[in-house]
This record gives structure tokens, C-alpha cells and sequence, in this order.
């Protein structure tokens, strides 16, 4: 019989709460690395942080770093940034330790912060340029605000500037340098359709030019979209590092439906090809299985014999968001 899972924890076909993962670690190179992180340790008190964390960024790629809240992420980034130190471990970013030399490092380096980090009532072309003359070769303010699309809005105080508006700027502050290497801390969050798609094309266009990437996002499209490899992240543990597709083929056979809501999770657990029974909430459903084709057969039978319309019916790999819930948990994280 299928296990169901409503709860917060993903549940393994055996019926148990699968709470612990072994934690991956990717032999690491330093040598031909943009980015190499060697056992990194990083504690606050009790707090493991980063909890013995390795893996290397190729040069020229796009590196999506993915986890739940709390995942030791943002701690990560703010040790390669140059900007925390480390307790243990070895890191090299562009070939510098980040802790003893960030001098030489913080040039050749852009980050776009999550929030913040601007003053509220600077303009965009005032910040612009002022930053302008930080770098012996950067870009000019016009050219960054026509290719953010906030030419219109130069003059506008940051603070009345929209959520969107203020990323985009962030962006080309991020880039004004000609970095060797750009920290994206959710790039396109507060960003409508429109705008995302733009800022897409603007991140890959960066990749084009030869910059290595670095990117956090909670949006599991975008992480699809925009990166080479993607490394899952959590309590400061590498879970999994993989190409997109790879972690999807790797993952196993979803069929994926929606129905009423009076759907029972406990009347599907008795269809025999289904392993796992993931109800996601307003008649919405995932059903792991290693027969797919099986499966279809007998939900379709299932669901005829009850009278039971099923929409958007579909079966294939699971999804990358499928993937990191299964290995960090269904939980609400803060």
C-alpha cells in the first residue's frame, strides 16, 4: 500500500519520516575552480551555520544554490562575498582567499543583494554614478538604465521606486564593474512576468560575456532556466549537486492530477502501482511511482468506477521543486 503524505515531512514508501540525508560532498579542485569551498565550517554559538560544506563553481557558469530558509545559504555567500569570516575550512573565489584578501578580490566582484543596501532617497542615475567612478572601466548610467529599462525613471527616489523597479536597479548596480563574478540573491523576486523574463535574458547575457554566476532563488523556474549545475543545500549540508535535467531523471515517476476536494489521500493509497501519495491541498495531487504507465491505468479505473473527473492529468519526472521538497522537507521555515 501507498504511503500518504499531508504532513510536513516527506514520507519514503516504507511509511517513515525521512529526516536525515547523507550529506554529498564534490571532490574539489582549487586549481581550474572560478569558486572552490574545501570542509567549510561557519558556527554561531550553538548554530551550525555551514556544516562542513564542499563543492566548486566552473568558470563561466551559472550556479544556482538552493534551500529552505535557514539552509545556510546566505552565510555561504556573505564568506565567498568576502564579507564574514570562516572558522575552518578553505575557500577560493577568482583565486583569492576571500578573508585575507578581499582587497584585491572586491573589484573583480558584483552582488546584488536580497534588499537593501541603497540609500532611499538617491536616484538611480546618482547611484549609478557614483558608483561609475568607483572602477577604472565601468559602464555608463545611461547605457545601465536603458538595459534595465529604468531610463524613465532616473530621477526617481529609490523609495518610491516599485519592488520591481528596485531590483532592476540593483542588477545594474550589481554589473557596473564588468565583474569576473556576480552574486544574484533572489534576482526577479517582486518582479512581474514581464520583467522577469527581461531579467533572464540580462543574466544570461552576462554568462555570455564570460561572467561566472552565482545564484539564490526560491523560484524553482527560474533555477530551471538559468542554471548549469544546482546544488540543495540544508543545516549547512551539500544534499545534492546536478544539472537541472539530471536531478529531475535521477528523481523517479510522477503522475500529477487535480480533482474535488472530497478526494480521500487514503482511497488513493490503495491503487497498487502508486508508492507515495503527496496531497498538496485543494484537490490537488503527486503520486510517486516506478510504473508510470501502470498507474495512469489504474487511477483512470480508479476514478471512473467513482464517478470522479480528474484534471490537468499528466505523468513524467519529478519536478525540481519535487526534488528539493523531497530532500529538505514540506515545512513552513523562517
Amino acid at each position: 500500500m501507498a504511503s500518504i503524505n499531508t504532513t510536513s515531512q516527506p514520507v519514503t514508501a516504507n511509511g517513515h519520516a525521512d529526516q536525515a540525508h547523507s550529506p554529498v560532498q564534490e571532490t574539489v579542485d582549487i586549481g581550474s575552480a572560478a569558486v572552490s569551498i574545501t570542509d567549510l565550517h561557519k558556527r554561531y554559538g550553538d548554530l551550525k551555520a555551514v556544516d562542513g560544506l564542499s563543492f566548486q563553481i566552473r568558470p563561466g557558469e551559472i550556479f544556482a544554490l538552493l534551500g529552505p530558509n535557514g539552509a545556510g545559504k546566505t552565510t555561504t555567500l556573505e564568506i565567498l562575498e568576502g564579507y564574514r569570516s570562516r572558522d575552518s575550512g578553505a575557500v577560493s573565489v577568482l583565486g583569492f582567499d576571500p578573508q585575507r584578501e578581499a582587497t584585491q578580490l572586491k573589484p573583480l566582484i558584483g552582488v546584488m543583494l536580497q534588499s537593501g543596501g541603497i540609500y532611499p532617497t538617491v536616484t538611480p542615475f546618482e547611484l549609478l554614478e557614483l558608483l561609475n567612478s568607483f572602477y577604472p572601466n565601468a559602464r555608463q548610467p545611461a547605457e545601465l538604465l536603458d538595459l534595465v529599462g529604468l531610463t524613465d525613471s532616473a530621477n526617481t527616489r529609490y523609495k518610491q521606486l516599485s519592488g520591481g523597479q528596485q531590483r532592476r536597479l540593483a542588477l545594474a548596480a550589481a554589473i557596473i564593474g564588468h565583474p569576473k563574478l556576480l552574486f544574484l540573491d533572489e534576482p526577479t523576486s517582486a518582479m512581474d512576468p514581464q520583467a522577469r523574463r527581461v531579467t533572464w535574458e540580462l543574466i544570461e547575457a552576462q554568462q555570455q560575456q564570460g561572467t561566472t554566476i552565482i545564484l539564490t532563488t526560491h523560484s524553482m523556474d527560474e533555477a530551471e532556466r538559468l542554471a548549469d549545475r544546482v546544488a540543495i543545500i540544508d543545516h549547512g549540508k551539500l544534499l545534492t549537486l546536478e544539472e537541472p535535467s539530471a536531478l529531475r531523471r535521477n528523481g523517479g515517476s510522477t503522475v500529477r492530477f487535480s480533482g474535488p476536494d472530497s478526494i480521500d489521500p487514503a482511497d488513493l493509497a490503495g491503487i497498487p502501482a502508486a508508492s507515495e501519495i503527496i496531497a498538496k491541498g485543494s484537490g490537488q495531487f503527486v503520486i510517486e511511482t516506478d510504473d508510470p504507465i501502470a498507474l495512469l491505468d489504474e487511477l483512470t479505473t480508479w476514478a471512473r468506477q467513482r464517478g470522479i473527473l480528474l484534471d490537468d492529468l499528466r505523468a513524467g519526472h519529478e519536478t525540481l521543486e519535487d526534488v528539493f521538497l523531497r530532500l529538505t522537507g514540506h515545512q513552513i521555515r523562517e
